[in-house]
């Protein structure tokens, strides 16, 4: 609770952010060991394997560490947890797109809406884009990491946060991650296996419950990731609005089945899908807090 209040108050850190930090060394080292030109796929893999765990081990093992040292643990969990989520950022990109529609500034909502998605920006549906976004990263940004603190405190929060932000750097099907990212898209399927789908039950039972049952079931299957089928289906059922369809990225249309049921969303279903994220972290908050309080009740019994 302590670190989703410190998100929601400062949110994530302005300058010296330690995700910028990773991210500019995974690319340094991808640069340095993914040479398609003069490995074959199998080499790739195992080479993409290694710089995964090359990269994650050093930093969770350190979690791990200053998790379990008395005097600094607790302060350790809390700002792992704060530094894994990004409720308050994705509120802020969210509002941004709103504010610009509002405005009637459309090419600036285009803008807007192409930080929170690697679509092109000329070619951006901004509301349809946004509550996409929203959605996934309901579960990427937010509901993973509060899982995994559940599961392993500070130390499982980093592992998902930064299995994410690899497989976001590396997990393409492009000629020049098709091999070498596998390890790190495969790492973040299994780790977020179960966020995902107790996320998209969490879109359902605060939403239209039957609806968004219904296209989890029928539309999750035709996505093209596992994890995000789920969350993206009943997300869009919960709210009743159809997202899916064409989009283009890198220059190219891509045709993606559709999802949900309804109209296309308007401006105002932004904000529908942020209140669905924000009273599912609540949510979520008070079950742990009373799983918490029950298991501390039986181990003292």
């Amino acid at each position: 609770m302590a670190a989703v209040l410190l998100d929601f108050m400062i949110g994530e850190p302005r300058r010296f952010h330690p995700l910028v930090g990773f991210g500019w060394l995974a690319s340094k080292l991808e640069s340095w060991l993914n040479l398609p030109n003069k490995t074959n796929n199998a080499q790739q893999r195992w080479v993409g394997m290694f710089a995964l765990a090359l990269l994650l081990t050093p930093f969770v093992l350190l979690a791990y560490w200053l998790c379990h040292i008395a005097v600094v643990s607790i302060v350790a969990d809390i700002l792992l947890l704060y530094f894994a989520i990004g409720h308050k950022s994705l509120h802020d990109h969210a509002r941004a797109v709103t504010r610009a529609l509002n405005n009637h500034d459309e090419a600036s909502a285009k803008i807007a809406a192409s930080y929170m998605v690697s679509r092109d920006s000329a070619a951006i549906e901004p509301v349809p884009a946004t509550v996409e976004s929203v959605l996934e990263n309901g579960n990427d940004g937010v509901f993973g990491a509060l899982f995994w603190f559940f599961i392993a405190g500070g130390t499982g929060a980093l592992l998902f946060r930064l299995s994410n932000t690899m497989d976001a750097m590396w997990g393409y099907k492009t000629p020049r991650f098709y091999y070498f990212g596998w390890a790190a898209a495969r790492l973040d399927d299994v780790l977020d296996y179960i966020p995902a789908r107790l996320t998209a039950l969490t879109y359902a039972a605060l939403g239209n419950t039957k609806l968004a049952l219904n296209c989890w079931k029928t539309q999750a299957p035709l996505w093209d990731s596992p994890n995000a089928g789920p969350v993206m289906a009943a997300g869009a059922g919960a709210l009743h609005v159809q997202l899916g369809g064409a989009a283009r990225y890198q220059g190219e249309w891509h045709e993606r089945p559709t999802l949900g049921a309804g109209e296309a969303p308007v401006a105002e279903d932004i904000e529908r899908a942020l209140k669905l994220v924000r009273h599912g972290v609540y949510l979520w908050l008070l079950v742990m807090l009373a799983l918490g309080i029950l298991i501390g009740f039986v181990s003292h019994a």
